[in-house]
């Protein structure tokens, strides 16, 4: 197991008060508690750009089985008039405009466990 992890939160301007930090500070804690090292990089992207979270530059999508990216529905911010590009993800036949805690937590996991 890698006893690094770098999880970088490719975001837009408007996203910064989303509940994303704390879950990310969480899992920090668990991790750091295993003797992982975690480093959390924050990336603001210029507007009309999609929003991203990597774990050692790996995409959630990629780490999981079963994660797909798909349109969002929009309305759920007001990135859209900003002319944003967005993404939502479908995971077990449901859709989501954020990634839910346990599936950050689960795609943290896979990435240390690959080579």
């Amino acid at each position: 197991m890698k006893r690094e992890l770098i999880i970088e939160w490719k975001r837009t301007g408007g996203e910064a008060g989303s509940a994303l930090p704390a879950v990310l500070a969480e899992i920090r804690m668990l991790l750091e508690m295993e003797g992982v090292s975690v480093r959390v990089v924050e990336t603001v992207l210029p507007p009309g750009s999609a929003a991203a979270l990597l774990f050692n530059g790996v995409p959630v999508e990629d780490l999981l089985e079963g994660v797909e990216v798909i349109p969002p529905s929009c309305g759920s911010c007001d990135s859209c008039d900003a002319g944003a590009e967005c993404r939502a993800i479908r995971y077990n036949g449901e859709d989501y405009d954020m990634i839910p805690p346990d599936l950050i937590g689960r795609a943290a996991v896979k990435a240390l466990e690959m080579e």
